[in-house]
């Protein structure tokens, strides 16, 4: 049997990893009886962590949320991965929190055991992370989205259009998205009466909660997929659809979800969607791609690149 300071925190991963456990499964868990399992609570009360009784003919625990933040248990892959997400959060894309992110890690790998110190260190070493020139978001604002995105409220804000022109939306939030580089918001916008894609660091001011709304079905079965698709071609002036003479997977590895959607035609082929506000960004892709392809939409794509051919051509002169 457990002794009782190794029970407790045997105990309270148990009630971290679950969302309520009755008192019959824990005692099983832990090899004591029901009793046992009830003063072990009663301790785990005492030194501030919530765990609240569910009620029922078997009895039952949840971990909640309490006034304060008590410790917390993780296992090696856990505490790996809450450092590498912290390192990254010290050169990511949501402002302000740099520092924060640098603090949390630093008290993180003063506890942490040598061999898992060792996989976090290796990383650290051995990675090199490119710094991001874009634009950040505030993470007030991220964390105002994500509550109403949870809570099924709608929220008031002022967005700037690509062209810089502020407008008011009245949105229905269905969820995030991060591409790396940018965060997207995926919300039914009231006005419009359609799905949109508002990009965040473009909401000029922290977003004002609303009424509550019933949740719609979402606009496709992944927000990251119809991410891409708008961002890869709607929001262009000239959006362009084409058959990219290799494999899916090959030309997936030289293309970024934001860029372009890609659909399997068969092994050796694959439909590609994407969109410029220039014929000559979407040639140069092209180009670059190192792919042949076949232009089917726009005509003026397939017009410009028989330009650019005829242009290349007399570049160099007549060939012998």
């Amino acid at each position: 049997m457990l002794e009782t300071s190794a029970r407790l925190l045997k105990l309270l991963s148990l009630l971290q990893v679950r969302r309520d456990w009755t008192g019959p499964e824990l005692a099983d868990r832990l090899s004591v009886d029901v009793r046992t399992i009830r003063r072990d609570v009663d301790k785990l009360r005492s030194l501030g962590y919530p765990v609240t009784s569910l009620p029922g003919s078997a009895g039952g625990y949840q971990l909640g949320a309490g006034a304060e933040l008590p410790p917390l248990l993780l296992d090696d892959d856990e505490a790996v991965a809450v450092a590498v997400g912290l390192r990254t959060a010290a050169n990511g894309t949501v402002a302000g929190i740099e520092e924060t992110s640098v603090r949390a890690l630093t008290k993180l790998e003063q506890i942490l055991p040598t061999r898992l110190r060792r996989r976090v260190q290796a990383l650290q070493m051995h990675t090199t992370a490119l710094t991001s020139a874009g634009p950040t978001v505030d993470p007030e604002t991220l964390t105002v989205i994500a509550a109403a995105c949870r809570d099924h409220q709608q929220l008031r804000f002022t967005y700037a259009s690509t062209r810089g022109e502020p407008a008011k939306r009245l949105v229905e939030p269905q969820g995030l998205v991060h591409t790396g580089k940018r965060w997207y918001l995926v919300a039914w916008d009231v006005s419009k009466e359609d799905w949109r894609t508002f990009r965040v660091d473009r909401i000029t001011a922290e977003p004002a909660l609303a009424a509550r709304f019933t949740p719609r079905e979402p606009p496709a079965e992944s927000l990251g997929e119809f991410v891409s698709r708008q961002v890869a071609s709607s929001v262009y002036t000239y959006q362009a659809v084409l058959t990219i003479h290799a494999p899916l997977e090959a030309v997936a590895e030289r293309t970024t979800p934001v860029s372009v959607v890609l659909e399997p035609v068969d092994d050796v082929s694959c439909r590609m969607r994407t969109g410029a506000d220039s014929l000559d960004r979407i040639v140069f892709h092209l180009m670059f791609l190192g792919f042949g392809f076949t232009v089917h939409e726009p005509r003026e794509l397939a017009e410009h690149v028989a330009t650019l051919i005829t242009r290349l051509q007399n570049s160099i002169g007549a060939q012998p």
